[in-house]
């Protein structure tokens, strides 16, 4: 029968005043960890290191997680994971996977959160819980986790007391961990994998020169529109395109930095604004209505698919576009090449701000995300200590290389400090993808509990345009955006009410002003709109939410 958790972690504040090291007895059950849930666990132990196994006798967690497009190409989920497998032999410990169908994961998270038979983990994107990981604690379908790190996850531990951000994105406003998350350390560099990307071989053949503002965008996408850089004799390139069309011109938002705002809620040094209502986003509207009026933008950006983008760029029609290293590159340089060994791909910065900055539209510089694992109330208190071991495994030095690069000797090999993939990767005998077949191995292609190492993208990013991208956005600053600050249930609701109203006008007016159904002169009736639906209230409780962040 399982004990109950609500009671365990009603004494485990108690208990934390306790915690002292001691010697580790083997039982009949695994390593002596003195069970934080116990009272009579005197002292109650620390460790230092995650022992293996950490269990003698093999026993199975329940995990509920959404399954990745990547590797179900090959497999049916992640117990299948070479990485998962390896670890469940190492530490005795396996996890019996239960996994949403893809695309369903939302709705099928709210129907398991409102059952009584809860898995004892789930790994989720806590940002789309209703209510947050807050109201989940609240209503005792998660726990705090925070005497269980204290006690039973050595490397993660580690990692919080060592890096303050890292303690600021991790916790709640009052201080409670509730998850082991995905956590990028090095978070410029691997954040700083998508961007502006444009067609290095035709800025060549024009003799132009990658752009650095607004100004020089302008010169370039309209040399592309008339100078035929494709070579087919019709003016038919379309200069700025983008895929995943909206259904209206947000797609253009990616350019809004260069006139010191973005498209959203943005800091002005420590005071929290609103974007479109700046005088900038005027200013940007009137550039990008220029803009559409002579062709400059692809007039289906608002509806490309990946099928219609895909035809766009490897048909030579498509100049410049928001993108990934991988999705917006890698993809084009392996279809494109040998066809045309001219094609090439270059990374391009946002254009700078009047005030000189080059400013990226996210925040490139959070290290927590907000995807991790959590464990529920429906985890048997006694294996609780064993669970949250088998968890920190991922963080520890072994667990590390395990889930980022997979087997060693199979998937991939250590060159020095460089690791480097194998064919079993780059030339996958079964006919994967490298993505497909790495996802096969190790979670640093998806996401998952793990610290990201920067040396699985350098790794992956084998042509020389993926990797100058890569130090291009780099120099972009997040000074613009919001840290990763947390909304109250309260504020929440207040602010998801007024927001979906705004939004919505928002989208379809600056779109109107854009493709020219209406005037510049409707901003400033815009402004006074956005005003009049609650604006300054949803910016107050981002405010808020700011300031108990600094205060963490």
């Amino acid at each position: 029968m399982k004990k109950n958790i609500g009671a365990m972690m009603a004494c485990s504040a108690l208990l934390a005043g306790l915690l002292s090291g001691c010697s580790g007895k083997e039982t009949e059950n695994g390593p002596a960890n003195s069970a934080a849930t116990d009272p009579a666990a005197k002292p109650a132990e620390v460790l230092t290191e995650i022992p293996l196994p950490i269990v003698k006798e093999p026993f199975t967690i329940n995990y509920w997680r959404a399954n990745d497009a990547k590797l179900t190409a090959s497999m049916e989920g992640f117990a299948d994971n070479k990485a998962y497998q390896k670890k469940a032999e190492l530490t005795g410990i396996e996890a019996k996977f239960t996994h949403p169908p893809l695309g369903q994961q939302k709705d099928q998270f709210n129907l398991l959160i409102a059952t009584k038979e809860l898995p004892d983990v789930i790994y989720y994107n806590w940002a789309d819980a209703v209510g947050g990981p807050e109201k989940m604690i609240e209503d005792g379908r998660i726990i705090r986790l925070n005497e269980l790190i204290d006690q039973y996850a050595p490397n993660l531990k580690k990692i919080i007391d060592s890096d303050p951000e890292v303690r600021k994105q991790i916790t709640l406003d009052d201080g409670t961990i509730y998850m082991f998350p995905l956590l990028k350390l090095d978070a410029l560099k691997l954040n700083a994998t998508s961007g502006l990307i444009m067609r290095k071989d035709w800025l060549d053949q024009l003799g132009l020169s990658v752009p650095t503002n607004i100004d020089e965008w302008y010169t370039v996408l309209k040399a592309f529109k008339e100078k035929d850089p494709n070579g087919n004799g019709k003016q038919d390139e379309l200069p700025f395109t983008g895929n995943w069309g909206p259904g209206n011109l947000t797609k253009l938002h990616d350019l809004a930095p260069a006139f010191g705002v973005i498209g959203g809620f943005q800091m002005t040094g420590d005071k929290v604004e609103f974007g479109p209502i700046q005088p900038g986003y005027k200013d940007f509207l009137e550039t990008m209505s220029k803009w559409y009026a002579e062709g400059l933008i692809d007039p289906e950006i608002m509806t490309n698919d990946g099928k219609a983008f895909d035809y766009k760029v490897t048909n030579n029609l498509a100049g410049a576009y928001q993108g990934g290293v991988f999705s917006g590159m890698g993809k084009y340089f392996n279809l494109m090449r040998e066809g045309n060994p001219d094609f090439n791909l270059t990374g391009v910065p946002s254009p700078v701000a009047p005030d000189g900055t080059a400013y990226a539209a996210f925040n490139m510089n959070n290290k927590v995300l907000t995807y991790g694992e959590a464990i529920t109330s429906g985890a048997d208190e006694d294996k609780l200590k064993y669970i949250v071991q088998w968890m920190d495994f991922n963080y520890s030095p072994e667990g590390h290389d395990l889930f980022n690069f997979g087997i060693e000797g199979e998937s991939y090999v250590k060159e020095g400090d460089a690791v480097k993939f194998t064919d079993t990767i780059f030339k996958n005998p079964q006919g994967l993808t490298y993505d497909q077949a790495l996802a096969s191995y190790a979670l640093s292609i998806m996401d998952g509990p793990i610290d990201q190492d920067s040396k699985y993208l350098d790794a992956l990013l084998t042509d020389e345009g993926q990797k100058q991208a890569n130090v291009s956005w780099m120099t972009q600053s997040s000074d613009l955006t919001l840290p990763p600050i947390r909304l109250t249930t309260d504020e929440a609701s207040q602010v998801t009410s007024i927001m979906s109203q705004i939004n919505t006008y928002l989208n379809e007016t600056m779109t109107a002003i854009i493709n020219g159904q209406k005037p510049i002169s409707e901003f400033d009736k815009m402004v006074d709109t956005i005003k009049g639906m609650g604006i300054e209230e949803a910016v107050k409780a981002h405010q808020a939410a700011y300031e108990r962040y600094q205060a963490k």
